[in-house]
């Protein structure tokens, strides 16, 4: 089960704790991670909101054990890697950087790609919380290396590799990351939100 909130999770509004109670811890027991299991993270990744429906966002996934995994370990860096192999899934989001044109045009840029996989990842991540889960998404990886070991098309952006499991024990991880390990804290609502202006 996810570990107790520390103080600094504390909404100002009135808002389901699930959006409090997840966060990205980076110990994991040892326990396996069924396949139906994460095909249902992927499965509420998929229903994300998608602008004009394109439905950009692209997963490979592997099992702790398997060859999917250790491509997508392969492609994380050193400080990474050191934490992440000890879980149960790996996840590689990517998204289709282009559409197809209207009436048979040429394929035409998605400027909206990447929005709509971080609307994905959310959703993935949700349901492996509800699901008693911890996911941990990374921006640490070698972009060539990972895009080579995955096949990532050349019209794919590769955004975020993702470790899927059972949150374990802080005392497992390296010293200078066990004081980490713990839920952080948010901005203060009115230091990112105003009211008809950004500025």
């Amino acid at each position: 089960m996810n570990a107790p909130l520390h103080s600094p999770r504390i909404a100002a509004h009135d808002i389901h704790p699930m959006f409090t109670a997840r966060w990205s811890p980076r110990s994991f027991t040892d326990e396996t991670l069924p396949e139906d299991e994460l095909l249902t993270m992927l499965e509420a990744a998929r229903w994300a909101p998608s602008a004009s429906n394109h439905q950009p966002w692209r997963f490979a996934w592997g099992l702790r054990g398997d060859e999917g995994f250790d491509a997508i370990l392969g492609g994380l860096l050193d400080f990474n890697a050191a934490w992440a192999a000890k879980a149960a899934a790996l996840v590689a989001i990517a998204s289709r950087s282009t559409v197809a044109g209207s009436e048979g045009a040429p394929e035409v840029a998605n400027l909206w790609h990447g929005f709509d996989a971080g609307a994905a990842w959310s959703n993935l991540a949700l349901q492996a919380h509800l699901s008693g889960y911890a996911a941990h998404a990374m921006g640490g990886f070698d972009h060539d290396r990972a895009a080579a070991a995955l096949n990532l098309p050349k019209d794919h952006h590769l955004h975020a590799i993702v470790a899927i499991g059972r949150q374990g024990e802080a005392a497992v991880l390296p010293e200078k990351l066990r004081a980490r390990e713990m839920p952080n804290a948010r901005l203060p609502l009115a230091q990112i939100a105003r009211r008809g202006t950004f500025a």
